[in-house]
């Protein structure tokens, strides 16, 4: 928008995501080809930036009739009539049109003003129903990827604004994108895409980063630059903010600081309750970065360190070398406490672990977890050596995800003997005694926990997965996102008998889950006869100081009255009730 002129304040409904308030310009990215830097032009400079489009388009024109021209040299005329469209696309007058006007309109650099046209002609084209013509995205993404690089970069150098802070606004993100933010620039983001379950929204929650997902708007509407307001708490974008709206953020922001602060003060106080029940509260870490975060926390100790960010974000995976450092530095970081190692959990909603010749139909129900591992023995072997290996420096415990049954709990069992036999014969050091647990996070691991409790040194129940494995709902999936409920009757007793299955064996239960992480449900947990919690490393305050504020009796005769109940919403109030009792201060 040109300066001096004040747009209306708009809003945007989402769903709130992770809790927080980011104020800052957006920075849009759309699906598909690259987003190039955005800045804005004086009116003055609308010409010649018209004219640089132009020019760019000149030199692509150029370069396609020439690869044509090479093509039919080659292999006749079929194959050269691709860019004969190209060209056709480029020559579109509606594009050039609409591109020249957006420059003058948005008073911003061209290159920007032709993303931001391509990316309203392509969120068109992937919505027609026809599936040859949503394919033919692939070409016009092609094109104008090939314009962006055809700018003149020598005579166009961004002016450097105060900061590059900004409210990140995308159609969707990966789990790798979140880990892989910097947290110095990005102070939240929204998506069109996404659900409040999803590992995305998971990953902004333990980093502590503003997030709303299911955003009411198509992204291409959003103008990057645009001030705005992030709400993480309401699960509203705010665009123009009004200097009304901006104070009232401001001084809900300070009140905020002053409940962390207050938090923050207890930091590394004893996780127990009123009447001496004591808990464990551990972080959950993707990132061997993010052990600073967990020592400011407080948490005593780590109850899940997620490796398929080490193992898979780059391109290619480290070896055992490269992973017993990791594992290491974490393990003498942490020292006197616990640090459970996963191994690799890779599909679902997480990161692929490998190119499939044919995608799987259903991933949730695929090739995942546990499963990976066995199928990829040499792999397994280099990860459980490296977390042995790590365990001489720490206190270290290896845990198994997406464990179905008794035999994948063996043959983990057996390659992790395996593998202390050989570190023995090279007399590398470790621990014999080293802990290995298993992750609950399938119904029939739960409804089987008395015969795999016997053959483990403690279970941890990803709730994420319980939950929608056991009420047959998607969690990244709008559409059944009310059936998503972690108070879910079936859910809660299957969470009961795990633990009395682990109790009538002499192991410990602990939560790994987001419910682990959510203080509506801390009583209704702690009730269960849950030992530990590990939760983002951003949650810990906050979760320590519900614990500290509930007496444990208290909230074993509510969990026993819910147990009893029929619906989702009760066992909810009831553990909301005494939630509000104890530390109505803390509730967002």
């Amino acid at each position: 928008m040109p300066k001096g002129v004040h747009a209306p304040e708009i809003i945007y409904e989402g769903i709130p995501a992770s809790p927080g308030i980011a104020i800052a310009p957006v920075h849009v990215v759309a699906r598909g080809f690259s987003a190039p830097e955005v800045y804005e032009i004086p009116e003055s400079e609308v010409p010649s930036e018209q004219q640089r489009f132009k020019e760019a388009l000149e030199v692509t024109k150029r370069q396609l009739i020439e690869l044509q021209s090479r093509l039919e040299d080659l292999s006749g005329d079929n194959e050269s009539g691709i860019f004969e469209a190209h060209v056709m696309i480029l020559e579109d007058r509606s594009v050039v049109d609409r591109v020249l006007l957006a420059i003058s309109k948005r008073q911003q650099n061209a290159e920007f003003a032709f993303y931001a046209v391509m990316q309203n002609f392509l969120e068109a084209m992937r919505r027609i129903p026809d599936p040859y013509l949503r394919e033919r995205t692939a070409d016009i993404e092609d094109v104008a990827q090939r314009v962006l690089r055809n700018f003149n970069a020598a005579g166009d150098v961004r002016p450097q604004g105060p900061d590059d802070q900004h409210v990140l606004v995308a159609y969707d993100l990966a789990p790798s994108d979140t880990a892989s933010m910097n947290r110095r620039h990005v102070l939240g983001f929204a998506t069109e895409q996404g659900s409040v379950n999803s590992h995305t929204a998971i990953l902004a929650r333990a980093f502590g980063i503003p997030a709303v997902v299911g955003l009411d708007v198509a992204v291409i509407d959003i103008i990057a630059l645009t001030p705005s307001i992030l709400d993480g708490y309401t699960g509203k974008l705010i665009l123009f903010p009004t200097p009304e709206t901006l104070e009232r953020y401001r001084t809900l922001m300070l009140a905020k600081e002053k409940v962390r602060s207050s938090l923050d003060a207890m930091r590394g106080a004893a996780t127990e309750t009123v009447d001496g029940r004591p808990l464990t509260l551990s972080a959950n870490i993707e990132l061997v970065d993010e052990l600073a975060l967990v020592r400011r926390s407080g948490a005593k100790g780590i109850g899940l360190y997620r490796t398929e960010f080490l193992l898979l974000n780059g391109e290619e995976m480290p070896n055992e070398n490269e992973q017993a450092l990791a594992y290491s530095k974490v393990a003498r970081e942490m020292s006197p406490h616990m640090v459970i190692i996963r191994t690799l959990d890779a599909g679902g909603d997480k990161l692929p672990v490998e190119p499939l010749t044919d995608p799987e139909p259903n991933p949730f129900l695929g090739w995942r977890g546990i499963r990976v591992s066995l199928a990829r023995p040499a792999m397994f072997r280099e990860q459980i050596r490296a977390v042995l290996r790590a365990s001489a420096y720490g206190k270290v415990a290896l845990m198994f995800p997406m464990i179905s049954g008794l035999s994948e709990v063996w043959r983990g069992k057996d390659m992790v003997r395996r593998c202390m036999d050989e570190l023995e014969e090279e007399k590398v050091p470790f621990d014999r005694d080293l802990p290995v647990g298993i992750m609950i996070e399938v119904p029939a691991a739960a409804l089987c926990a008395d015969l795999l409790a016997p053959e483990v040194d403690f279970f941890s129940i990803g709730t994420n997965d319980l939950i929608q494995y056991t009420v047959a709902a998607d969690r990244v999936n709008p559409h059944v996102a009310e059936l998503y409920r972690p108070t879910h009757p079936a859910v809660i007793r299957l969470i009961k008998r795990t633990i009395d299955a682990a109790t009538a064996n002499g192991i410990w239960t602990g939560v790994c889950g987001e419910m682990a992480g959510d203080i509506r449900l801390t009583p209704l947990l702690l009730g269960l006869g849950v030992e530990e919690l590990s939760v983002g490393p951003q949650q810990v305050p906050r979760v320590g100081q519900a614990i500290r504020s509930l007496s444990h009796a208290e909230c074993a005769a509510m969990a026993d009255e819910a147990l009893r109940q029929s619906r989702s919403q009760k066992i909810l109030d009831l553990s909301m009730n005494l939630a509000r009792k104890h530390y109505p201060n803390l509730l967002d």
